[in-house]
């Protein structure tokens, strides 16, 4: 039998009143946006937290703006803002591509950015996206605000730099080179309302002499958290692309994710799956037609 779990519930009226509830003396409160991941995990787990802090009505944590070359967007943006937001078309695409794979409409009209990069789920769909950007997560607490690298963010499977009572109010990241192309492919169990078995963001331009001379790759649920793969940006960057730097390029990837992970049951599916979507991929914004920065 399911019990139900006793927790209270407060709505934040701002920011600054979000923050003071999370950090009441004697209180374990806990930010509430989507709460897509929190009521996932209270039936399954003890309640760890005495208290929701509901910060969706907070206006500046729902806003998409552009000001000159940075985007900035709130931790309570979600998915279905975010798939229909013209900025975030424009200039991230493969950001939106991603938003797109992340469950059915339901859990895409309450997810949001921060709870998925919250979450840190090795899984997590807007993660490699995000760090190919280069997104920084902007962080309040009473000690004053700080900014970390999504990339930094996560130190692992659900686990974070965020410290108790620090908020996650929203994100920036600068405008890629206008002629960048980008493309996000995830595989699942199924085409629908899957977890992401892998996935691979990647972003590239070329210059007018067809030399590489921008290019951002980061897989998804291969490693223990998502990071860019430099030695992999470094065969493909500096040369023209063609079939068989893009080879191995991926190849390379493949290499460096078990260097990291080690061999293990699943690594015989993933260096093979893996090295197909690489090479998808990076086939589709060198060679095809990826999705265009605008």
């Amino acid at each position: 039998m399911y019990w139900m779990a006793k927790y209270d519930y407060v709505l934040a009226k701002s920011l600054d009143h979000a923050v003071e509830l999370l950090n009441e003396s004697g209180i374990r409160s806990i930010p509430l946006a989507g709460g897509t991941d929190i009521y996932v995990a209270i039936r399954v787990n003890p309640v760890w937290f005495d208290r929701l802090v509901d910060i969706r009505r907070i206006p500046e944590l729902n806003k998409v703006s552009l000001d000159k070359d940075q985007v900035k967007f709130g931790a309570a943006v979600t998915f279905s803002h975010a798939i229909k937001n013209p900025i975030l078309l424009k200039v991230a695409p493969f950001l939106v591509e991603a938003c797109k794979t992340i469950g059915g409409p339901a859990v895409r009209n309450c997810g949001t950015f921060g709870g998925n990069v919250s979450n840190a789920a090795a899984c997590a769909d807007s993660l490699p996206s995000l760090v190919c950007l280069e997104a920084v997560a902007h962080l309040c607490s009473p000690k004053g605000q700080r900014q970390v690298k999504v990339e930094n963010l996560v130190k692992g499977p659900h686990e974070t730099q965020i410290e108790t009572g620090e908020l996650l109010t929203h994100f920036t990241f600068q405008v890629p080179p206008k002629n960048a192309k980008s493309c996000f492919i995830k595989i699942g169990r199924r085409k629908a309302q899957s977890i992401s078995r892998l996935s691979i963001a990647v972003i590239g331009a070329v210059n007018p002499a067809g030399m590489v001379d921008y290019i951002r790759v980061c897989p998804g649920a291969a490693v223990a958290t998502p990071v860019r793969f430099p030695q992999v940006e470094a065969v493909l960057l500096g040369k023209k692309p063609n079939k068989e730097s893009i080879t191995a390029a991926s190849e390379q990837l493949v290499a460096d994710m078990i260097q990291s992970t080690g061999r293990r049951w699943s690594t015989e599916y993933k260096e093979i799956t893996l090295k197909a979507i690489a090479e998808r991929s990076l086939t589709k914004i060198f060679l095809e037609d990826g999705h265009h920065v605008n």
